[in-house]
């Protein structure tokens, strides 16, 4: 069927199914050995249809990265190991798709997977910080990659995981402290001024705890911020003229 998959720029039902089905394989538990084999067969997978991960819309991506970074939580060893290959196999080919440019799907959605997982899972612990470590030390060692800058955007991207990680212990800590808890997402947000969907949602965040709290200005100033943050990505793409300078007549804070 590796016509019909294809159609669309592998963006159709067909994929859907079958990549659902091998996610399946890792929803329900496996034995080791079993998984072993899944995690060769989604090598292949991806190797196949690199445009259903990295190219149109990001769903598939955002799954896979889910269920493969808790497979980096797993107890087996050797699973974890398995796991981190696949994953830097993973992030490798979304660089080789991009023509040696960036990672940025797998870096995002890896983020997101990362904070969906810290409130499912309850991930952050000694298993996954070894899977991290392999991550890094698979971009140290691949000769291949040696003169271009993949194995920098690796140590970014698990970088920025510990301070996610970091981030939400602290936050877990003062939970019920308010402001402190604002204060860890406000420091959290400017961390990915360069990632827009990730500011955005850190943000919204904000937001939510401030009106849960009754601060509706300084709610309304974190949507305001949204707001100016889209403005300014449709000005880049020639959608909107005036980005975000739209909102300084509100707030000289949008700066």
């Amino acid at each position: 069927f590796q016509r019909q998959l294809q159609q669309s720029d592998c963006q159709n039902a067909l994929m859907k199914k079958v990549f659902d089905t091998h996610m399946l394989f890792l929803q329900i538990n496996q034995s080791t050995a079993a998984l072993k084999h899944v995690f060769a067969a989604l090598r292949l997978f991806v190797g196949k249809f690199p445009s259903a991960f990295f190219q149109g819309q990001a769903d598939l991506c955002g799954s896979l990265c889910y269920e493969i970074l808790k497979c980096c939580n797993h107890r087996s060893r050797s699973t974890q190991t398995e796991a981190s290959a696949l994953l830097y196999f993973f992030m490798r080919k979304n660089f080789e798709f991009n023509k040696q440019k960036s990672i940025v799907r797998s870096h995002l959605q890896l983020i997101k997977a990362v904070s969906q997982l810290i409130a499912d899972a309850g991930i952050g612990g000694s298993r996954f910080q070894h899977s991290l470590a392999i991550i890094n030390n698979f971009a140290n060692g691949d000769k291949q990659m040696k003169n271009v800058n993949f194995p920098a955007e690796v140590k970014d991207l698990t970088k920025r995981i510990r301070t996610v990680l970091m981030a939400t212990a602290q936050m877990k800590e003062h939970e019920k402290d308010p402001e402190m808890l604002v204060d860890l997402q406000y420091s959290l947000a400017n961390s990915y001024a360069s990632t827009p969907e990730l500011r955005r949602t850190w943000l919204e965040s904000m937001a939510k705890i401030h009106a849960r709290n009754g601060d509706l200005s300084e709610a309304a100033m974190c949507y305001i911020h949204i707001a100016a943050l889209i403005a300014e990505y449709l000005k880049r793409k020639g959608l909107f003229s005036m980005g975000w300078p739209a909102f300084l007549s509100i707030t000289p804070n949008i700066k």
